[in-house]
């Protein structure tokens, strides 16, 4: 037959201060890592500790009972939404492509340097006026030679650009190597998910709660959202373990404590999506690179085909690159077909290509008007997933965020609750002493 302790409310409020005390701790714990990057807020769930049973002979009713035995910490609950924090990854990968592309793009809209005096309207401008000054003095060396020169300038301006395009993609292609080679972020923060899931996994077979290594955790997944598409998958035969699915790669990232990286990817998403879009062979970049060289050609063609010889040279397939004079001399610079004195067909025809209808004018014009649409819509979409990416934030910070007033008010709650455990407990040693210290004492 189960006794009642003579103790036994001392016990039970001790309990109540202990528990208390322990709530206290875990307040404390969440006010001085409210600014912790990815803490997650936690919480100390009070409930019934386990009651003391009484045999019916007990009790007057003879029907039993259970006799309560106070209070203790049933888990330190981690208060996290499975669901909130796939939408925000799910969000910040998003955003972190659109902010890729829309970077990348406007390095690409800063290396047209349109408008300005310096860029490649100004140089085709130019051009067309020399020729026209040529046309109206076709007998002057001075004219020929300004029409040299103002070739020789719009051809290095196209070179120029084509390397800036070139250039903007190499360090696209660069960061996004560096970032996903062997020991290469990806992999450094794979592999310490790998580390995590071992010592998560053996914390939960021993009955542990590991918060704050599942904190870490989750702000290593968060990171690698950022730079790609990411899939975890709680793995059923190690409880506490989650399997990590990359980008578009083909296996596992992570499974467990096995890291599979290097690996393909093709269209990730995130980041290292974004860099991919611009800077891969037939990305963003290409295409811009393959619509000057068309405008190369077109022009050195056009040119060539009324200068009769050629006045532009270039290597077929990679022509903004190779664009050049082929004039060496003013010499060379045909005015008229005939070559008699005076004669000034040659340049006018080629003067009047300025206006000419879906002409080298035109042609650059609806080349700078795309990348410019193209810089515009990605950074309107930048700024669409961001606004996204944060209410997802907020939404997540929402649960799992410290916010210093509840927890202040927490403070005082369980502060009275530990001090009514205390008065508890001093009331009924104060009893107890009576009992057994004054009890039968005659004159009492």
């Amino acid at each position: 037959m189960p006794t009642i302790s003579t103790f036994l409310g001392l016990q039970t409020a001790l309990r109540g201060l202990l528990a208390h005390q322990r709530a206290l701790d875990v307040t404390s714990h969440n006010i001085t890592n409210a600014n912790a990057a990815g803490y997650t807020r936690q919480e100390a769930t009070l409930g019934a500790s386990l009651p003391l049973e009484l045999l019916p002979v007990q009790t007057q009713s003879f029907g039993g009972a259970q006799l309560g035995t106070g209070v203790e910490v049933h888990e330190y609950r981690r208060l996290r939404d499975q669901f909130l924090d796939l939408q925000a990854r799910g969000s910040a990968t998003a955003k972190y492509f659109a902010d890729a592309r829309a970077t990348l793009l406007g390095q690409i809209e800063e290396a047209l340097a349109e408008p300005s005096d310096n860029g490649i309207q100004a140089e085709l401008a130019n051009f067309f006026d020399a020729w026209a000054k040529l046309a109206n003095n076709p007998e002057s060396a001075a004219a020929r030679q300004a029409v040299l020169a103002q070739a020789g300038s719009l051809a290095q301006a196209v070179r120029d650009l084509d390397a800036r395009l070139s250039a903007i993609a190499q360090t696209a292609q660069s960061e996004f190597t560096t970032t996903t080679q062997t020991g290469g972020e990806v992999e450094q923060l794979a592999r310490e998910i790998a580390q995590l899931n071992v010592a998560i996994a053996r914390a939960v077979q021993l009955r542990e709660q590991p918060n704050d290594l599942r904190d870490r955790r989750d702000l290593l997944l968060d990171r690698l959202a950022q730079l790609a598409s990411v899939q975890v998958q709680d793995d059923p035969a190690r409880p506490g373990s989650v399997d990590v699915l990359f980008g578009d790669a083909a296996a596992p990232l992570v499974s467990y404590d096995t890291v599979t990286w290097p690996q393909t990817l093709t269209s990730p998403g995130g980041r290292l999506g974004g860099l991919l879009a611009i800077a891969a062979s037939g990305g963003t970049v290409d295409q811009y690179r393959a619509q000057l060289a068309t405008f190369a050609r077109n022009l050195a063609d056009a040119v060539n085909a009324l200068h009769v010889t050629p006045f532009f040279s270039y290597t077929a397939g990679n022509e903004a690159a190779t664009l050049a004079v082929a004039v060496t001399s003013p010499a060379g610079v045909r005015t008229g077909t005939s070559g008699a004195p005076g004669a000034n067909d040659i340049a006018l025809a080629i003067a009047a290509l300025r206006s000419q209808t879906a002409g080298p004018v035109d042609q650059y014009a609806s080349f700078v008007g795309t990348i410019a649409n193209d810089a515009r819509n990605a950074n309107n979409e930048a700024a669409r997933t961001a606004a996204v990416a944060e209410a997802a934030e907020q939404r997540r910070q929402s649960v799992h965020g410290v916010s210093l007033d509840e927890e202040m008010t927490a403070l005082v709650r369980f502060q009275r609750g530990y001090q009514a455990s205390a008065r508890a407990l001093t009331t009924l040693d104060e009893t107890l002493d009576v009992l057994i210290n004054r009890t039968g004492r005659v004159g009492l």
